[in-house]
């Protein structure tokens, strides 16, 4: 029996590993790299100008952030959170432009890497597949703000809780684990939602739920471990100066992306094999 388990496992990653060569997964995380980089800052931008119709803070940004993202690049993220602030009227209009312009380009890539996943050709105009990718940008944006809110309310009922109950700090600290669990059930959530409307096949939700559990676990394993290792045994700050922080950043994004696509292509897997 266990012999049995242990050749289909193996027969399950030669083919995961053959999908990734024949599909260029590293190429297309090379792309998706570059345009999540060109289009983080303009997004954040996009954010914060939404804060004062949201009850968030740039503080809620920051931290959910810093769930994945290595301490040396927050510094940079941070800063520059810290300048557009005190940006004007005319850099809102040019950054809901440069976001919807630039983060669709991450989107229509990240499109062709799910589609490449199912081997389904693009067979839409590329007005359409602007339209589309900026529309998806839209209800990233959105899912990701619904991300936010789920643990500033988990915090505000904590909170509540403590002061008007009777509640001990066992109880609370019981409480903020559940919090931890639920930021990774977000996660999950945010990864379903990818999965579920970005390839263009139409797909069951139980259809995505090997990608998203893997992107999900993939993510918080590989940051953790990512920011370990920046913060103590990495050179990049002294061989690249002042850009260290940019070119981590754009290291964890290359990373990111192929536990993505490689997220596409278990479903993608897992889709053919109900199929067969």
């Amino acid at each position: 029996m266990y012999i049995n388990v242990g050749t289909k496992t193996i027969k399950y990653v030669q083919s995961l590993v053959e999908r990734v060569i024949n599909h260029d997964v590293s190429g297309m995380a090379a792309q998706l790299a570059f345009f999540f980089l060109l289009s983080l800052f303009p997004i954040l931008l996009f954010l914060v100008t939404l804060l004062p119709y949201l009850p968030l803070t740039t503080i809620d940004i920051l931290s959910f952030m810093e769930t994945f993202v290595p301490e040396k690049s927050m510094v940079l993220i941070e800063n520059q959170i810290d300048n557009l602030m005190v940006g004007n009227a005319k850099l809102l209009s040019v950054g809901v432009i440069g976001t919807l312009w630039s983060a669709s380009n991450g989107m229509n890539a990240l499109i062709k890497a799910f589609n490449r996943a199912y081997d389904i050709e693009e067979n839409r105009t590329y007005i359409w597949r602007r339209i589309f990718s900026i529309v998806l940008t839209l209800a990233m944006v959105f899912v990701f703000i619904i991300a936010l809110l789920l643990p500033v309310f988990g915090q505000q009922l904590t909170t509540f809780l403590f002061n008007n109950t009777g509640f001990d700090e066992e109880f609370m600290h019981m409480l903020a684990t559940i919090r931890w669990v639920g930021s990774g059930l977000i996660t999950f959530f945010v990864f379903s939602v990818l999965y579920w409307i970005f390839p263009m096949v139409k797909l069951h939700g139980r259809k995505v739920i090997r990608g998203a559990f893997f992107a999900t676990v993939g993510m918080t394993v590989f940051s953790f471990g990512f920011s370990y290792y920046v913060n103590n045994f990495s050179t990049y700050t002294s061989t690249y100066g002042s850009i260290g922080g940019v070119i981590i950043l754009m290291l964890w994004f290359y990373l990111s992306a192929h536990i993505i696509i490689l997220g596409g292509e278990i479903n993608a897997m897992s889709l053919k094999s109900a199929n067969d």
